[in-house]
């Protein structure tokens, strides 16, 4: 199912087709429910990716495994109703990447485990990333041989690890992006897009390092290679797609039979971008830090009607969320440490409203998580009032005027995330509206 289900739509795209499909990288419950009501509207697949530094054989940062993410995502999509066999689960940047500071033996060694757990739990689009240095590695950009060779060899380890009982193959994308993962740590201007000779020397050197260790079939299912178009954001900048410089590019895959690109760091484009992108051969497009975005901005926004109520209801517990997530952002500030300035001074603006979203780490913790339900428990004795809406939340206000949109917390905090995701669907072509209420 998951096989043919990616490989039909890039025989589609090839065949003039401008089909994409999006791709949902984050953990965070709010957003993975939202995905799933948007996927059921659509009718659509949905694809669902875990990243290395999420999810590994140790538990990662979300204290999962991979057969234990898919669990919780199939949990989900089972109170939801939405059927199990259109999530299609992927790992992202599956390699040494957590292990940097490691020999590139012990690196490679621990990588090889983290994916045979994957596509023994059931993932089946494994992206191989080795681009990354080891501690013993050469300085600079590692040598593209070295990079095909180490992914060819956790490809080899991948289809050994495919469940006897399991009747389809993971397919692959191979190739990075040059940015970080997760958005730039510093200020942008533009990006240029990776070059013509870089990509055709990626394709080929994989290709050829794979069918030295005999994985024809395997190279038969990569279906895209990551490359940079030219798109990326920072703390408070985005970068804009801009397709003509991407010519060169789009010329080169049309020459591939069965090749597209993914992009990455697709997060806060305009709609048109992600469309042209689309359009031009960029059919997967990678989501996270912007859907929890579009999270924040509505619980800061929900925090902002609890402050002009509680004066009303003397008998309201206040969360304090804001104060919450600043002291505790304060106290543990590894996650947002080398993504914002060093000025202390700019540190809480940067916490609630930088683009980095660094505060999508924070939400699990029992402290904030306390406040959070307390912010849904206060707004949930009631109907939010209309004006307040209007203030806070203009677009919400208007769909639920419209019959569109449930007045409670929760409804509000999915809606925006799905104003995001109708986003990415329309850009794939495979929205299809309806006059439901979410």
């Amino acid at each position: 199912m998951h096989y043919n289900s990616l490989s039909d739509l890039t025989r589609k795209h090839k065949a003039g087709q401008s089909l994409g499909i999006y791709s949902v990288c984050s953990a965070n419950p709010f957003v993975i429910k939202a995905s799933l009501a948007q996927a059921k509207t659509d009718d659509s697949l949905l694809l669902v990716e875990a990243t290395s530094n999420q999810v590994d054989q140790y538990g990662g940062y979300t204290g999962m495994k991979p057969a234990d993410f898919i669990g919780y995502v199939q949990g989900m999509a089972g109170e939801a109703n939405f059927p199990q066999d259109r999530i299609i689960f992927g790992g992202d940047h599956l390699g040494p990447n957590a292990w940097q500071d490691l020999p590139a033996q012990q690196a490679m060694e621990n990588a090889r485990v983290l994916v045979s757990e994957y596509v023994k739990a059931g993932f089946s689009k494994i992206h191989l990333d080795t681009s990354m240095r080891c501690q013993d590695d050469p300085a600079g950009a590692l040598n593209p041989s070295v990079v095909a060779a180490r992914a060819a060899e956790l490809c080899a380890i991948a289809e050994q690890s495919i469940p006897s009982s399991q009747s389809f193959s993971p397919v692959y994308v191979v190739g990075t992006e040059v940015p970080v993962p997760g958005g730039a740590q510093e200020g942008l201007d533009e990006l240029i897009p990776t070059s013509v000779e870089d990509v055709s020397e990626t394709i080929a050197v994989h290709k050829e390092l794979f069918l030295k260790k005999n994985l024809e079939s395997a190279w038969d299912r990569v279906i895209a290679v990551v490359v940079q178009p030219g798109v990326e954001f920072g703390s408070e900048s985005i970068v804009e797609y801009k397709s003509i410089e991407a010519q060169g590019l789009v010329k080169l895959i049309e020459g591939y039979e069965s090749l597209l690109f993914e992009a990455h760091s697709t997060d806060y484009q305009l709609p048109g971008g992600l469309r042209k992108l689309v359009i031009d051969h960029f059919a997967i497009l990678k989501v996270g830090p912007e859907l929890t975005y579009a999270l924040r901005e509505a619980i800061v926004a929900l925090a902002q009607i609890e402050s002009e109520l509680l004066p009303l209801n003397s008998g309201w517990k206040p969360s304090d969320l804001r104060s919450t997530l600043i002291s505790t952002m304060n106290d543990e500030p590894k996650y947002w440490k080398k993504h914002y300035s060093e000025d202390a001074s700019q540190h809480q603006y940067e916490y609630l409203f930088s683009l980095s979203d660094r505060i999508r780490y924070y939400w699990p913790m029992e402290a904030i998580q306390a406040s959070l339900n307390q912010l849904i428990q206060n707004l949930s004795t009631s109907q939010i009032p209309l004006p307040l809406l209007s203030q806070y939340m203009p677009v919400e206000y208007a769909q639920i005027r419209e019959g569109s949109l449930r007045n409670d917390p929760i409804a509000l905090m999915q809606g925006k995330v799905r104003q995001v995701l109708l986003s990415y669907a329309r850009a794939c072509g495979i929205d299809k509206p309806t006059a439901g209420v979410y």
